[in-house]
């Protein structure tokens, strides 16, 4: 295969792989490409770091300091199907959580709690919440 046709290809796998679902997304992580900095990102767009996937909530261009996990603002990490994650404080109404919505508080040992309103940027101790497991 000549690295011309390589390329398009590997463009044509990029292109392929924004549409599919966060579930086949996770199973074909390697699609994506490696969060750097200095690039454009759009929302929407999802990237790869430090084997997570994760979603840009707000066009940026990424600078050294806003990797991913340390900036929420900016990057979601897309959660695998039944997966409960450790609740985080919401930044904004992208990432705020929604009714139905399913965390553990404090930390992945904690008890889970499961959101009864929409938009909740309370933690569970507060309110909006109740207590499952």
């Amino acid at each position: 295969m000549k690295r011309e046709h390589a390329y398009k290809l590997r463009e044509l796998l990029h292109k392929a792989s924004a549409s599919l679902t966060d579930e086949d997304a996770l199973e074909g992580i390697e699609l994506f490409a490696p969060w750097e900095a200095g690039v454009d990102y759009e929302a929407g767009v999802r990237v790869r770091y430090d084997e997570k996937l994760y979603r840009c909530e707000q066009a940026h261009t990424s600078q050294s300091g806003w990797e991913p996990p340390a900036v929420p603002a900016l990057w979601t990490e897309v959660a695998r199907p039944g997966e409960i994650p450790v609740w985080r404080q919401p930044t904004g109404a992208q990432d705020a959580y929604m009714t139905g919505d399913k965390v553990h508080y404090s930390d992945a040992g904690g008890p889970v709690y499961v959101c009864t309103m929409d938009y909740n940027a309370y933690a569970p101790d507060v309110c909006g919440w109740e207590r499952i497991g």
